[in-house]
């Protein structure tokens, strides 16, 4: 599916079409990558201008669940989150392809790098999160409060505190800010729910320029953009058919002013472009 996107408006450009379900979308210069359930333990590869599949990386151990992949420029690396095998693998991408992982706390599921070119984790079992080096040396680590249970993904920003989604059975489906013991500073949503002010399963997040946060919003089957200060939002309506399905990845490469986003039932990534920030309300 093509869009002309030579207007300024943000447009949904492309739909990379189901294979499997999508775990983590990144981008690094001309490249998409893309890891889904029952991967076999590769990465797919895509051409960032022609969305054309070029190539799958093989990374041993990597399991079927993979629920985290970033990319960092800085150190021209892609990390993905092992699930079941409780790691983080690190593929080289100058030109060897060599992999190397290391042990990280149980389940981990979202990552970022951050301002420093670390690479945060988030554990949904141990609802800690975890600062590491390129090569997995632990920094930092954070308990998150008590009620702060299932983190799924995690962005350190330049105050180095934190934005987390997380949910809680039918109690707490939020996006918290949490500074760096672990508390919560403020937060938006609660109770489960479709309400505007409301979330169900929150998962990947992106941030924009000046600080607004866009949230994969899983069971509402939409993206909710909210404002820096966590306190109003607007849901973010995506045109492609049949709606959104189970949004759970969402990756913001802010010199493209692109946003890719995953999908777990529906199987798509889907790519907006012209996305200068996340003040649109249909795209």
């Amino acid at each position: 599916m093509y869009v002309d996107s030579s207007s300024s408006s943000p447009t949904v450009i492309h739909v990379i079409l189901k294979v499997n379900e999508v775990g983590g979308v990144t981008s690094l210069g001309d490249d998409v990558f893309v890891v889904r359930y029952y991967s076999q333990q590769k990465i797919e590869v895509y051409d960032a201008k022609t969305f054309i599949l070029q190539r799958r990386i093989t990374v041993p151990g990597l399991g079927d669940y993979c629920w985290g992949l970033v990319a960092c420029p800085y150190n021209i690396c892609l990390y993905a989150s092992g699930w079941y095998d409780n790691s983080v693998h690190r593929v080289d991408l100058s030109g060897s392809n060599a992999v190397m992982k290391w042990s990280v706390a149980s389940a981990p599921a979202g990552l970022s790098v951050n301002s420093e070119h670390n690479l945060l984790v988030v554990s949904l079992g141990e609802s800690k999160l975890q600062i590491f080096t390129t090569h997995g040396t632990l920094l930092q680590s954070v308990q998150l409060q008590a009620d702060i249970r299932c983190p799924w993904h995690a962005v350190q920003l330049p105050t180095g505190q934190f934005l987390v989604s997380h949910r809680r059975s039918l109690l707490l489906h939020r996006v918290c800010l949490v500074g760096v013991d672990g508390a919560v500073v403020r937060s938006y949503g609660g109770h489960e729910g479709s309400k505007l002010t409301q979330m169900n399963d929150p998962r990947g997040l992106a941030v924009d320029r000046e600080g607004r946060v866009l949230v994969a919003d899983w069971n509402n089957n939409r993206l909710l953009a909210i404002d820096e200060s966590l306190s109003s939002a607007h849901v973010m309506s995506v045109s492609v058919d049949g709606g959104l399905k189970l949004p759970v990845s969402l990756w913001y490469d802010q010199s493209r002013r692109r946003l890719y986003i995953g999908e777990w039932l529906g199987g798509r990534v889907i790519v907006i472009d012209n996305l200068k920030d996340f003040t649109a309300s249909q795209v």
